[in-house]
């Protein structure tokens, strides 16, 4: 690894604008088409790129090997639980406020960080930004604005989707001596294998005939929200590790917020902007704390 130039932080930049543009492209995306189909095509298409370069670089996908039950189980539960969540609820909410709610995952990794690994207790700085940034997420579920009753369910399901990411990156240490072209090529090929019957016998989207801008938002979705993030965040991780990488959490929410309003005018409230200036705050300090680790080590 080596010390990021101008190059790496605008390509840093990029990953979060595709990241924080997914949430406005869901909404979209939810008006021809159900929350299976949209996870569906999403893991879909996204593994079209991923696996065509494992072909290029010849890297062995392990999908089917003995391990294929990790593989399986953090397609679940890292692809095909979120994905459906995220899209099912982003179509009552603003999609501003789950760019929100999904920044929380470092908050929420750190806090499994301390139960399950032995190297990420809480410290103080750790502590006081899980208290931060939660209760800006708090804060921001008391915006009767934007959160009510017919819509806190929704807004609910994001939040959990957020910590099935979480869960997945937890469950995806079993299996981290393999290649991260490997371990997501076959992920994302058993989030396919457990989503296509199910949208099929659910949502038959055979049968919906999809707006122009629904059908652009899907298949956006799925090669670059998806496929191209995912190997644009190798490339970082090669060059820049690990810390660098993870920088993305504070841009997400803050550009989540301009490009939603941007594309679909949605409204920014200052409860809003109370909550994403706790959230990354909240992240700064978690940040902090291992980066000093890091430094000590």
């Amino acid at each position: 690894m080596r010390q990021p130039n101008f190059t790496d932080y605008i390509l840093l930049i990029i990953l979060s604008l595709i990241w924080a543009s997914a949430f406005f492209n869901i909404k979209v995306a939810t008006n021809s088409f159900g929350p299976v189909t949209i996870a569906f095509l999403r893991v879909f298409l996204g593994s079209l790129p991923v696996l065509l370069l494992c072909y290029y670089k010849k890297i062995k996908i392990e999908a089917f090997s003995k391990d294929w039950l990790w593989f399986a189980l953090i397609g679940f539960i890292n692809l095909v639980i979120p994905f459906f969540l995220i899209a099912y609820g982003v179509k009552n909410v603003q999609s501003n406020l789950a760019a929100i709610l999904m920044s929380t995952t470092p908050l929420s990794s750190t806090i499994l960080g301390h139960f399950f690994t032995k190297d990420e207790k809480f410290n103080f700085y750790k502590t006081i930004g899980i208290v931060l940034g939660f209760s800006g997420i708090v804060y921001l579920f008391s915006d009767n604005l934007l959160i009510n009753d017919n819509n806190f369910i929704s807004a609910l399901l994001i939040l959990i989707g957020s910590t099935c990411y979480v869960v997945g990156g937890v469950l995806t240490l079993k299996i981290s001596s393999k290649k991260n072209e490997n371990v997501t090529g076959s992920i994302l090929i058993w989030a396919v294998i457990i989503l296509l019957p199910i949208t099929a016998i659910l949502e038959k989207p055979w049968t919906v005939t999809p707006s122009m801008e629904s059908s652009i938002s899907v298949i956006y979705l799925g090669f670059v929200s998806t496929g191209l993030a995912w190997l644009l965040r190798f490339r970082i991780l090669k060059n820049n590790g690990l810390i660098f990488q993870s920088q993305v959490s504070y841009l997400i929410p803050i550009f989540g917020i301009i490009l939603s309003y941007i594309f679909l005018g949605e409204l920014i409230t200052p409860k809003v902007l109370v909550a994403v200036l706790a959230v990354v705050i909240g992240i700064y300090l978690v940040k902090r704390s291992s980066n000093l680790k890091t430094k000590k080590v």
